[in-house]
């Protein structure tokens, strides 16, 4: 997406970077110049480049894959294995997004010191460890909810920092020019790995055991660590620090974010419908299996079948946005979906059980239409230095809310039940659109129509706008997501 900041002037002699469709709208037929100090040996032409971006891929399909996994088999856990309440699974699912409200602004401002890479690396690495953790207190006799807490929070917190860094990994993997098509591929990713992955932890919970499921799916994170790790090109030195410190690096990604208009607006917008789906989806597995009276099995592929939503999404997004425009795709794409919620309560152990797949297919594709038409215009508008704590800015914001809404599922569940609070949420999801449909957003085809998104020059340095598409091409979060999926990730 574009507010009408001119594209970057392309490298005549530079190659292709990776193979990843054809050039974006308004970009440059050639890729940019290898990124600096790539390692001796390690050539940056078309070969080595698109072997690194099929690494790069590799290593999500990994991680996306193992993240469905945990996203069904962890409150599995709490509720076949511990017998958990409405109230624990909902301080379950607070634990696993704490590290976005907690440590999310600190955390842009690390990674931007540190090669993302290697932080993603060490994420891989903490999850191994963690995931591993649980069968073998089960097996100790150890294994209770403070122990499943304590596991969910410090994965979040591992899934920050990995997050933060892949944002802030890809320009310099895939260059400005090929944003649109590298988010992309890696929304494919995510969305096919979101239909494998809670069918086959549902699967795997009713035949090996909710702690057994989760121990062998530390082999995903490993998989992508060695993934990660035979990458050969070097992204640039991170910036240097200078005299700011930690306060003022995070101050300067917030600047830098509240003084865009669109932004605003767009994370606003993102952080009201991640308050009520969110809430839905702590109790989603309660709703589904005590409620509504499904097996776990069954509860893993209606969650997966949901997921077919999110890859029809990614297909039709690029033909949608150069239909009715980006800006426009925004608030359209959420006011014409979002009302399918109202589908979710009327799930029964029946034909209904269809309806609620249909309308978290219809979330699902609309979720994933509304993310595609963010990041690529987020990362090429913001300064590379800055980028880093300006999605991590982001992402405190509206995955911030995701631990109150998870206690606020919890807890209004117990109130009213659990059928009736999942009614709530939809009602207030619903409405959550008309904050962009009474906005200046829609009287806006692309983001290069007038300049209600200008953003200030940044003090950091030169550079915002470098790159970005006066077309407007439509871009994934990679987010995300189930993240990327349920819920919105910008």
């Amino acid at each position: 997406m574009s507010d009408g900041s001119a594209p970057s002037p392309p490298n005549p002699q530079a190659p292709d970077p990776v193979d990843v469709g054809p050039p974006a709208p308004g970009a440059a037929a050639d890729g940019p110049a290898a990124p600096e100090g790539a390692r001796d040996g390690a050539s940056n032409g078309p070969r080595h480049a698109k072997r690194d971006f099929r690494l790069f891929l590799s290593s999500h399909v990994s991680n996306e894959l193992g993240g469905a996994v945990t996203e069904v088999a962890l409150p599995l856990t709490a509720v076949v294995l511990l017998g958990a309440t409405p109230m624990q699974v909902g301080v379950l699912a607070a634990a696993d997004q704490a590290a976005f409200l907690l440590l999310g602004l600190p955390a842009g401002a690390w990674v931007d010191r540190m090669r993302s890479r290697t932080v993603m690396m060490a994420a891989d690495a903490a999850r191994v460890l963690l995931l591993a953790s649980v069968p073998v207190a089960y097996l100790l006799g150890v294994l209770d909810m403070a122990v499943l807490v304590a596991v969910a929070l410090l994965l979040g917190c591992a899934r920050l920092f990995a997050d933060v860094a892949d944002h802030t990994y890809l320009p310099s993997l895939v260059g400005p020019d090929r944003l649109v098509q590298g988010n992309s591929r890696l929304e494919a990713v995510r969305s096919a790995s979101g239909f494998a992955g809670p069918g086959i932890a549902g699967t795997a919970v009713q035949v090996f055991g909710a702690a057994g499921t989760l121990g062998a799916n530390a082999l995903t994170s490993l998989a992508s660590l060695l993934f990660l790790g035979a990458i050969r090109t070097r992204e640039p030195d991170p910036a240097p620090v200078g005299r700011t410190g930690l306060a003022g690096q995070i101050r300067e990604g917030v600047a830098f974010l509240l003084g865009h208009r669109l932004l605003r607006l767009i994370v606003l917008e993102t952080a009201l419908i991640n308050l009520f789906m969110s809430a839905i989806f702590a109790i989603e597995v309660l709703f589904l299996t005590r409620t509504v009276g499904l097996p776990p099995a069954v509860v893993g592929w209606m969650m997966a079948g949901a997921t077919l939503g999110a890859l029809v999404g990614a297909g039709v997004t690029g033909r949608l946005a150069a239909a009715v425009g980006q800006a426009r795709l925004i608030w359209l794409s959420a006011l014409v979906t979002m009302p399918f919620g109202l589908l979710l309560p009327l799930a029964a152990p029946d034909w209904r059980a269809g309806v609620y797949v249909l309308a978290s297919a219809v979330l699902a594709a609309g979720t994933v239409c509304y993310n595609i038409c963010q990041i690529a215009y987020r990362q090429r508008e913001c300064p590379p230095e800055l980028l880093g704590r300006m999605t991590a800015t982001v992402r405190t914001i509206v995955w911030g809310v995701i631990p109150v809404s998870a206690l606020m599922g919890g807890a209004v569940a117990d109130l009213v039940g659990v059928r009736e609070a999942v009614a709530v949420f939809a009602v207030a999801m619903a409405l959550c659109p008309l904050v962009l449909v009474f906005s200046p957003l829609r009287r806006m085809r692309g983001f290069d129509d007038g300049e209600q998104g200008a953003a200030p020059e940044p003090e950091a340095g030169p550079g915002a706008g470098a790159g970005a598409d006066p077309n407007g091409g439509p871009d994934a979060d990679p987010d995300g997501g189930p993240d990327a999926v349920r819920p919105p990730t910008p």
